[in-house]
């Protein structure tokens, strides 16, 4: 998935490098835990984590949502990847926008849709084992 070309414009540069780059888009078989999320401004984020021994080996998202929320998305599982379930639950919103940078204040929301996402296919996962 990646930005029409037409948009692109009103995008800055980090957010299009995420966007049109995100090496954990996509959907997975059999994961561990998932979770999906529609936001209140209609986006929807799905994430897909395996899990083992308690470390998220792998993280994946989707999204049908706008550059900023796919940004949002890659940076969250980016940070989820790899770190205990513990470490993983201590993401924040603020941290993704720090990370994403240059979010404009009408779409903080997208972070707040990235976390939700992940913390909610973390608790789908732990309510299995």
């Amino acid at each position: 998935m990646s930005v029409n070309k037409q948009d692109m414009s009103e995008y800055p540069a980090r957010i299009m490098a995420f966007a049109n780059n995100p090496r954990h888009l996509g959907r997975m078989n059999d994961p561990s835990g998932s979770a999906f999320i529609r936001g209140l401004c209609g986006d929807e984020m799905e994430f897909y984590l395996v899990i083992e021994h308690d470390i998220i080996t792998e993280a994946k998202f989707y999204t049908n949502g706008c550059a900023y929320t796919i940004a949002c998305g890659e940076v969250a599982a980016r940070q989820a990847e790899g770190v205990p379930i513990n470490d993983a639950l201590a993401i924040s919103p603020k941290q993704i926008i720090e990370l994403v940078g240059e979010l404009p204040q009408e779409h903080k929301h997208c972070s707040i849709l990235a976390v939700s996402t992940l913390y909610r296919a973390i608790a789908d996962f732990l309510l299995k084992i």
